[in-house]
């Protein structure tokens, strides 16, 4: 397929569209999940999702997208709700509390995907494809959901973005100013399980964790500024999205999610290899340098110079 036939194809142009702005809003919020050190969060999340969509088919019995996200965003703010009663009403810590939430929910997502295949009501209907994504699947109307969804989660970021610097970087300074820090941990968690939810279709819940995360990681290393990290991060997750997007349309039988996140870990490795200070190569640059400046005394010189 040439590059004509690939953007003047409609479908290709809804699917690039969808996939673009579901990878600059994850790579956006996914830079407060990173610097809270919540990086897990993103997977939990993801996993939570799939018992919601389960039960929103059982419940509806069709499969509508609409119904789904629903399904989805109720079963990530229940694994909130959960995480959150677990670190702070016991001894376990947060790291563990996600973890367990992540087998749990996703083995009863498992469980009722099953429970689907084998029931007298129909079969999978394509469940399956929730699990790895099928970003081929989107029409227009999903483009323009994603497109809804991406653009009021990200203006919430900029719109609280001072007041989410604070809670990553200081919570306890943003607590003693008066900040709402546990309700704005609660929005931030939900802003992570919309992404999520609007997500799974076209990258899996499998793969979702891996498009909030990667984007920041790999703007990290570009800059010292949060604010350039969350600009720098929307841009590798759109680029990543329109990278993967294009390669699956152009070769066949390669889908298109895990090809989004292996475009999003490219960018990562790049930006590991070349960044201008956090780069490897910068770093051997620097230590070349050094060693080139460091020029040991001779007996000769040091006595010269005491004597001086």
């Amino acid at each position: 397929m040439n590059w004509f036939s690939l953007f003047s194809d409609p479908n290709t142009q809804w699917i690039l569209m969808g996939t673009m702005l579901l990878g600059l809003c994850s790579g956006v919020i996914g830079c407060f999940a990173y610097l809270r050190k919540q990086s897990l969060m993103g997977d939990a999340l993801s996993h939570a999702a799939l018992p919601g969509v389960c039960l929103a088919f059982m419940v509806t019995g069709t499969k509508s997208i609409f119904f789904f996200l629903i399904g989805a965003i109720i079963a990530g703010i229940l694994a909130t709700v959960a995480i959150s009663y677990i670190t702070r009403n016991t001894r376990i810590k947060q790291d563990s509390a996600l973890g367990i939430i992540l087998t749990v929910f996703f083995g009863v997502g498992i469980v009722l995907l099953t429970q689907i295949q084998h029931s007298n009501s129909g079969n999978q209907s394509g469940l399956d494809k929730f699990l790895f994504g099928h970003a081929a699947s989107m029409i227009r109307a999903d483009v323009y959901t994603i497109a809804g969804i991406s653009t009021v989660l990200v203006a919430l970021c900029f719109l609280f973005f001072k007041e989410f610097k604070l809670t990553s970087f200081d919570p306890g300074f943003a607590k003693g100013i008066g900040l709402p820090t546990i309700l704005l941990d609660q929005f931030i968690m939900l802003l992570i399980v919309t992404a999520v939810v609007i997500g799974i279709q076209a990258v899996g819940v499998v793969l979702m964790a891996a498009l909030l995360i990667t984007p920041a990681v790999a703007a990290r290393y570009w800059t010292e500024k949060l604010h350039v990290m969350v600009i720098l991060a929307g841009v590798f997750g759109a680029f990543s999205g329109f990278i993967g997007t294009v390669a699956s349309s152009m070769v066949n039988n390669l889908p298109t999610g895990p090809l989004i996140v292996l475009s999003a870990t490219v960018l990562f490795i790049l930006s590991v290899l070349v960044a201008p200070k956090r780069g490897v190569l910068a770093k051997m640059r620097l230590r070349a340098s050094v060693k080139s400046d460091y020029r040991p005394l001779t007996n000769h010189q040091s006595i010269k110079e005491k004597s001086l």
